[in-house]
């Protein structure tokens, strides 16, 4: 009787094991996931960022070109433009919010991850001990019928 409840125990730590790694395989996808999000953000932001770069950088050449006397003569290089630190601070503020919440949707996942991990841990040591008992009492089992 107690080697069918070890055994009926092993068996609900195994299906519990299988759980758990299914539940951090689908976490490593989720964080992959999070981590190209991030990345792909961040490209984003870093293309935008050289267009309004580029976009006030050929202004102010096209204005020294002309000969033309505003931007060149009151600005060293375009970005000391007002609207250029403008432009780019509601760029960076835009995307910095996107940055964070996939910032912590990524710590969110690393923390389910590790929590998962713990439980597995251990799980597999509650069935390394359940397999060692299971094993002394069938050997037990089996030296008393030799004996008896």
């Amino acid at each position: 009787m107690a080697i069918a409840n070890l055994h009926e125990t092993l068996l609900s730590y195994k299906l519990r094991r299988n759980e758990l790694n299914l539940q951090i395989t689908e976490f490593q996808s989720q964080k992959s996931l999070a981590t190209y999000s991030q990345a792909d953000a961040q490209s984003l932001k870093n293309a935008e960022t050289r267009s309004v770069r580029d976009y006030f950088k050929n202004l102010y050449e096209e204005d020294q070109a002309r000969g033309g006397a505003h931007l060149y003569d009151d600005y060293k290089d375009y970005t000391e433009i007002p609207d250029f630190e403008e432009e780019i601070d509601k760029l960076t503020a835009n995307y910095q919010d996107q940055l964070d919440q996939l910032t912590a949707w990524e710590t969110a996942i690393d923390a389910q991850m590790t929590t998962a991990s713990a439980e597995l841990e251990e799980v597999n040591a509650y069935m390394e001990s359940i397999s060692s008992m299971l094993s002394s009492n069938i050997q037990e089992d089996f030296n008393y019928g030799l004996n008896g």
